[in-house]
């Protein structure tokens, strides 16, 4: 499951409360969240999560999101386990 967090008109004072909140709450079941802070206004919110969630223990890497105005924080992976043809997380 993926999560989506909208932070348009956010500081990051309140972005980092949001994210902080979410990857608290994030569940076995949450593999990736998808983080909307829009591209037209700068790139300070952008630019905090991919700096400051690195290292979050929850995180195993960030990537960009389908558009320059969102980034994914990838919790788990999902891969296909050939061998048997089963869909597994790590």
């Amino acid at each position: 499951m993926a999560n989506r967090i909208d932070l348009h008109g956010k500081n990051r004072y309140q972005a980092k409360i949001i994210l902080d909140s979410e990857l608290r709450k994030a569940t076995g079941s949450t593999y990736r969240v998808v983080v909307i802070h829009g591209q037209t206004y700068g790139t300070e919110l952008r630019d905090m999560i991919r700096q400051e969630y690195i290292n979050h223990p929850k995180v195993r890497r960030i990537e960009p999101g389908s558009n320059a105005g969102e980034t994914v924080l990838v919790l788990k992976d999902l891969y296909v386990d050939k061998r048997h043809s089963n869909i597994c997380r790590r």
